[in-house]
């Protein structure tokens, strides 16, 4: 790890390091969401995060041509801050008792890493675009909007059914106390 920032002199080379960091997260997601996904109980979530998975593997096999064309030898195997929102998501989703409230977790934490994605590929593609390389930034900003449209539909899934799914058991608990 301190040889890639030692080693960050150029934005070329920053570009270079944010997609190895892109590729690690993608892969740890890859992993992560069919287990998340078996452990969602409302079938229009499990839906989304099926697409957010094919999303993923679509986002990794642009992320390899993307290597493969900058010859980038050295991948991260492990982006630590993926790694800490699938921890935290472990966690919290571990303390939840009731199905609703775990979807509604699931939901929260999936918009959590869903918005450092949006983040990170915008910026990456804002970066080839300075640099002139518009093949790679027109693929990294269809990734972000991709990411994006994902947002959209966990905000609808959130406000139109599963918050409501989650508030009905503190509600019920509130009115019986």
């Amino acid at each position: 790890m301190r040889e890639d920032i030692m080693g960050l002199t150029t934005l070329h080379d920053l570009i270079d390091f944010d997609v190895r960091k892109l590729n690690g997260a993608e892969r740890q997601l890859e992993n992560i969401l069919p287990d998340w996904i078996s452990k969602a109980s409302s079938l229009s979530l499990k839906n989304v995060l099926q697409q957010y998975l094919d999303f993923a593997k679509d986002n990794l096999l642009k992320i390899k041509v993307f290597i493969a064309e900058e010859k980038i030898e050295s991948l991260s195997c492990t982006n630590a801050i993926m790694q800490a929102f699938i921890l935290e998501t472990r966690e919290k989703m571990s303390n939840c008792n009731n199905t609703e409230i775990r979807d509604a977790c699931l939901l929260s934490s999936i918009q959590g890493i869903n918005h450092y994605k949006i983040n990170m590929y915008g910026t990456v593609a804002a970066f080839a675009k300075n640099l002139g390389n518009e093949k790679s930034a027109v693929i990294f900003h269809q990734a972000k909007l991709n990411e994006e449209q994902i947002d959209k539909i966990l905000s609808k899934q959130a406000e139109q059914a599963i918050n409501m799914g989650a508030a009905n058991p503190i509600l019920l608990s509130n009115k019986n106390g």
